[in-house]
């Protein structure tokens, strides 16, 4: 899966870094990596990025594995991405202080 600068990542995903996600016309929407979520138990980690529609409304997320590559199990991109956005909401109501 391509980065921003149109190579493959060449290491584990990093804030910020930018994906393109080939749609099934055979276009690209642009995903951020906007979180990364440890899962101390299963000693995995997964990134949470999304594509900010700014036309179409509210922004659309995927989930990956530290190298990009999409969560197949929709159960497990489901709990990451909500374990995601409540961290992100209590982030938010405390003014992101840590």
């Amino acid at each position: 899966m391509p980065s921003s600068n149109g190579e493959n990542p060449s290491g584990p995903l990093e804030l910020s870094e930018v994906l393109y996600i080939q749609t099934k016309d055979g276009g690209e929407l642009p995903f951020e990596v906007v979180g990364i979520l440890e899962d101390p138990d299963e000693n995995t980690s997964y990134a949470v990025l999304m594509h900010d529609a700014h036309e179409e409304g509210d922004g659309e997320f995927i989930v990956t594995d530290m190298e990009g590559n999409l969560v197949d199990d929709d159960a497990l991109a489901q709990e990451i991405l909500d374990e995601f956005l409540v961290f992100a909401e209590e982030a938010g109501a405390d003014g992101g202080a840590s």
